[in-house]
């Protein structure tokens, strides 16, 4: 996991005088300790920069928490970023500036001369990084939304011919997931066509899974879903049926909803006969 911080500054310094635009518009000013991490995991945030409006450069600023294993292992890694070329970075790992590019050389020596900036810099693991996941954990590492499964063929033509499966899976969180086709229990791996992993902008993902096949009755195509949000996978089924068998289902299904609706009104009627009246003499009356 990673959160990402950016600060976006339209100038128009020259590259000759890029280490004294740094020293006074970031160190001199304190913008550097003043940065505070997205609590969200993967974003990048942009920051405004201080200074007038741009002519000709563009200088970024961007810092990266990474966490292995919750906090247990927790790396900050700040980049200087001039005409999306970096030419300057601090790695907790490493502990120091390092220049990038000849640009970065001027400031690496200078930072690196800064005792009690090159203490604040290595104490951004705990202070900003530490922090910060502390802070908003609860929903975010630790949110878990279930996926929603449903399976539906691509045309609705009759059987042993050419047909795509859609095994839509939506609205889950996080986006790790595991998505499989079997046919009559067993895995199917060629065929299988997958969209990128979509993001629907309210922190829950998406995915369509497709299966090519050539459905024949008795076949039973099963999408099969693993996620972290759920402590059982989500199997989902989809039965090849031949016209015939499709209109018995549908007919027994229609018989067993006009069933339910006259034993719903035979209740009703009932309950209003032991009241002492029929409906026909609530409806006089």
């Amino acid at each position: 996991m990673l959160y990402v911080v950016q600060e976006i500054c339209l100038i128009s310094t020259p590259p000759s005088d890029i280490h004294s635009f740094i020293r006074t518009s970031f160190i001199n000013k304190g913008n550097h300790s003043s940065l505070t991490y997205s609590a969200t995991p993967i974003p990048v945030l942009n920051l405004t920069c201080p200074g007038s409006p741009a002519e000709d450069f563009v200088y970024q600023f961007k810092g990266t928490c990474y966490f292995i294993n919750g906090t247990q292992r927790v790396r900050l890694v700040a980049r200087q970023i001039y005409n999306k070329e970096e030419i300057l970075r601090f790695d907790s790992d490493v502990g120091v500036f390092v220049a990038v590019t000849e640009l970065g050389l001027s400031s690496a020596k200078s930072w690196n001369a800064q005792k009690d900036l090159l203490a604040e810099y290595r104490a951004h693991v705990d202070t900003l990084c530490r922090h910060n996941y502390y802070q908003t954990a609860s929903f975010t590492v630790q949110r878990r939304v279930e996926p929603v499964v449903t399976i539906s063929p691509a045309r609705t033509e009759s059987l042993n011919h050419h047909n795509l499966l859609i095994c839509s899976v939506t609205n889950f969180y996080p986006r790790q997931v595991k998505v499989r086709w079997f046919r009559n229990k067993e895995e199917e791996t060629s065929g299988v066509v997958s969209t990128p992993l979509i993001q629907n902008g309210d922190w829950t993902y998406q995915i369509l899974v497709m299966l090519e096949v050539i459905p024949r009755h008795g076949d039973v195509y099963t999408c099969h879903v693993e996620h972290p949000s759920l402590q059982s996978p989500i199997t989902v089924e989809w039965w090849a049926l031949s016209e015939s068998a499709q209109s018995k289902m549908l007919s027994g299904i229609g018989s067993f909803v006009l069933g339910l609706i006259f034993l719903g009104l035979g209740l009703i009627v009932h309950l209003w006969n032991k009241k002492g009246k029929s409906p026909l003499e609530k409806m006089r009356n």
